[in-house]
């Protein structure tokens, strides 16, 4: 961002410090102005024609743009994608397990991709997979919806659970 002496311009549109406009004018006239107010001449808007200054104390709008990008950014919530794998014989508390391990992953508000292994001869059994899957599914009701179907992938089956959004 341009200040004063860096802006080039022969003539600009400057807005005062209270925001009223006060016209086109040369550069060094408009430079003038914010030094006799102990201001900084600052550009907002370069592209436009003829490119917007503004009379500001410099030192205070960065740090009010700071604090505003500060904030913008604790508001900001990272979603990761963490994987939960399972089998086709895998033994009731094992599953409950995997299932609590997920539910804490959505409540944390990340997604989460169930991936089920086939081994060996198991491969002819896809219908089996398909029934783990979907008592994952149903165990995560009330957590999570799924977002993407369950799809066989090799020797592998997975699909992906998304937190429930709280209205």
């Amino acid at each position: 961002m341009l200040i004063n002496e860096d802006i080039k311009f022969p003539q600009v549109r400057v807005i005062g410090p209270e925001g009223e406009t006060l016209g086109i004018m040369k550069s060094s006239a408009a430079l003038e102005i914010a030094y006799d107010k102990g201001l900084d001449l600052v550009l907002m808007a370069a592209q436009s024609n003829p490119p917007v200054c503004k009379i500001i104390d410099y030192g205070k709008f960065r740090f009010e743009k700071d604090k505003r990008e500060k904030e913008a950014k604790k508001k900001q919530t990272v979603v990761e994608l963490k994987e939960i794998q399972l089998s086709c014989r895998i033994d009731v508390h094992d599953f409950e397990t995997k299932a609590n391990h997920a539910k804490k992953f959505l409540s944390q508000g990340n997604k989460v991709r169930v991936v089920l292994r086939f081994r060996g001869r198991e491969m002819s059994h896809q219908e089996m997979g398909m029934e783990v899957l979907g008592k994952f599914e149903a165990a995560m009701e009330g957590f999570g919806t799924v977002e993407k179907r369950p799809v066989l992938d090799g020797r592998f089956m997975s699909m992906v659970v998304v937190p429930v959004r709280n209205k």
